[in-house]
């Protein structure tokens, strides 16, 4: 499966501001994605995301924290 091809160019673009620095996470099992301290227009795509193993909280949080986004390498291999 190439995870590339099946990304639409939203999900791209979100995985492209976490990659610059720009996004954090939410806690919790279906996290928030916020870029540039805004929340992001997509929850369902940050979910499908985070559940696909391309991106990630950088460390544990509670439900009402955010801490910084980062890309694992299969995140990185998606926009590569």
């Amino acid at each position: 499966m190439n995870v590339a091809r099946e990304l639409s160019g939203r999900a791209k673009s979100m995985l492209r501001a976490v990659a610059a620095g720009r996004a954090e996470l939410s806690g919790g099992r279906e996290p928030d994605l916020y870029v540039d301290g805004l929340p992001c227009c997509d929850q369902m795509v940050t979910h499908d995301l985070v559940h696909a193993g391309l991106l990630r909280a950088r460390r544990a949080v509670g439900l009402d924290e955010r801490t910084d986004a980062e890309l694992t390498e299969e995140g990185r291999a998606a926009i590569a």
